[in-house]
């Protein structure tokens, strides 16, 4: 089993020809609603890629407001175990503000919401859920107290442990040692080392992943976006090219391929072959609008 422990939105998205300047109102295009964050994203893509959905759980928080119903519906149609996704009284659902430009990238503003709401006792009523797992992927929308609980209680359990560091925080070498797949972006590896990495040369990101190992991380896979992603894999290091294909929307393709990676882990394949999984179905996610609507189910990728 796949647990999944992070953040669940409903995603607000308004379309533009291009990002606006600082104090300038621009002129947008077509707005629709999305069910997302990155928590669920993943949780979603686990279920959809993989052979028996019902072999994912989400932990998390909803409010008790129409998207929180809403959410949880989705969340439960796409086969996702939600007995420990808890409801917040008297709370708003966190929500995601995405603008999309021509060329298919995304810039993102969050409100937290009932997501601020998940705390370590939650981590600590899943424990049954927990002992069954195989792997636990959390990520940073939810709070970083939690996260780190989360993250003890599954190394002590033996399970494995994939972080994927979004938005960027830092994070003490102690936590990272109980890391065993650390899967930023090349914004967010960048902010862990207090440096930039954004469109650097392949040498800079193979320093990148090899320091954030030096860190205490068994194996760091930077995604690159339409660049492919770069695996330091123990002492094994290897830039792994992208599907070419035509953006339409960047918006989860980041998680899309953590679902796909991990998945195909769970399903004891190499990790190089779960590089390939994964980013197959990223492929597949930006060629379509939309956070979870975009992400492929296994039959569409075999």
């Amino acid at each position: 089993m796949i647990v999944i422990i992070g953040s669940i939105n409903m995603d607000l998205v308004l379309e533009v020809p291009r990002m606006p300047l600082p104090g300038e109102t621009l002129a947008g295009g077509r707005f629709h609603t999305a069910h997302g964050g990155k928590g669920a994203n993943q949780a979603v893509a686990c279920a959809r890629l993989s052979r028996a959905p019902a072999q994912t759980a989400m932990i998390g928080c909803v409010g008790d407001d129409a998207f929180g119903a809403a959410l949880r519906e989705s969340l439960t149609n796409d086969g996702v175990d939600i007995r420990h996704l808890q409801q917040v009284p008297d709370t708003a659902s966190g929500i995601a503000a995405i603008t999309v430009d021509a060329q298919g990238q995304n810039s993102i503003l969050l409100a937290a919401g009932a997501n601020a709401e998940l705390h370590p006792r939650h981590i600590d009523q899943a424990e049954q859920l927990l002992s069954r797992a195989s792997i636990v992927v959390l990520q940073l929308e939810v709070p970083l107290a939690t996260i780190s609980h989360a993250i003890e209680r599954a190394h002590a359990l033996g399970k494995t442990v994939v972080l994927n560091p979004a938005p960027a925080a830092p994070l003490p070498s102690a936590l990272l040692s109980k890391v065993d797949y650390l899967i930023p972006n090349e914004i967010e590896a960048g902010m862990l080392l207090g440096t930039s990495l954004d469109g650097g040369d392949m040498q800079a990101v193979q320093a990148a992943a090899i320091a954030l190992q030096a860190q205490g991380c068994r194996n760091v896979l930077i995604t690159l976006g339409s660049r492919g992603v770069y695996a330091a894999l123990g002492e094994t290091c290897a830039h792994h090219a992208a599907t070419v294909v035509d953006a339409v929307d960047s918006t989860a393709a980041g998680d899309t391929f953590i679902g796909g990676f991990v998945t195909a882990l769970s399903e004891g394949q190499t990790p190089q072959a779960a590089i390939a999984f994964g980013q197959n179905a990223a492929a597949y996610s930006v060629a379509r609008r939309g956070a979870q609507t975009s992400i492929p189910y296994r039959r569409q990728i075999a």
